[in-house]
């Protein structure tokens, strides 16, 4: 069962250990979900990523272009057939594969590459997305700045608490879906990410992160109360 919050790796120039942490409560009692795969069959479609990796028009905030030849295949973003039913519209994320899917429907989704947890904090279960957010603010854990207090003074007063204000340097990058279960906040966030670079590994302890236009492409179709599962590693 998951009992840490979730912190991730960032670019951000911290003097302690250079950790960014996206949980906001410890989490406890997440039922344990079976590893049964959603793996593809076969992939049905690539778009064009020299299109879909480039700057992002019409944001508050830059969107840079990622090159795309630097990230394994596997881990961009394209169109595959499931091996089992899902429910459309309900993502799954495989921690296994690093891979996170948004079921188009029951047989087809739209595949992600992601970062995860490193061993030791991986975490599953099953929520939905309770809250979205467009360049949130990230604002650590009490308990982190009281392991790491040499962070304290590189953080600023947001509306949330001292943190980093949503934008270029923040470690929950350009969106965040904030999963929830039993009725409280689970700690654990579906997130962009300072360093694109890192999908297929593991860079966090716990959440999940995705290249910048990839989350924007999922946030702009995922809903409040989209069901999430996240499969045991």
């Amino acid at each position: 069962m998951p009992t840490r919050r979730c912190f991730t790796m960032s670019a951000l120039t911290f003097a302690a250990a250079g950790l960014a942490g996206c949980g906001t409560r410890s989490s406890v009692g997440l039922p344990a979900v079976s590893p049964a795969r959603a793996s593809p069959t076969r992939t049905l479609a690539r778009p064009n990523y020299a299109e879909v990796y480039t700057d992002y028009p019409g944001e508050r905030f830059a969107v840079r272009t990622v090159d795309y030849r630097k990230v394994d295949p596997a881990y961009l973003r394209q169109t595959v057939e499931l091996t089992r039913e899902e429910a459309p519209g309900s993502i799954i994320a495989d921690p296994a594969s690093y891979h996170l899917y948004f079921v188009e429907t029951p047989r087809v989704a739209t595949r992600y590459g992601v970062g995860v947890g490193r061993e030791g904090f991986a975490w599953s279960g099953l929520a939905r997305v309770n809250m979205k957010r467009d360049w949130p603010d990230w604002v650590p854990p009490r308990e982190m700045i009281e392991r790491e207090p040499a962070i304290k003074a590189q953080l600023e007063k947001t509306p949330r608490g001292l943190g980093v204000r949503g934008g270029p340097n923040s470690p929950l990058g350009a969106r965040t879906l904030y999963l929830f279960g039993e009725g409280r906040d689970l700690g654990y966030r579906i997130h962009g990410t300072l360093e694109p670079y890192s999908v297929g590994t593991n860079v966090s302890s716990g959440c999940i992160r995705m290249i910048n236009q990839d989350i924007v492409h999922l946030y702009a179709r995922v809903a409040p109360g989209t069901p999430v599962t996240v499969l045991a590693a």
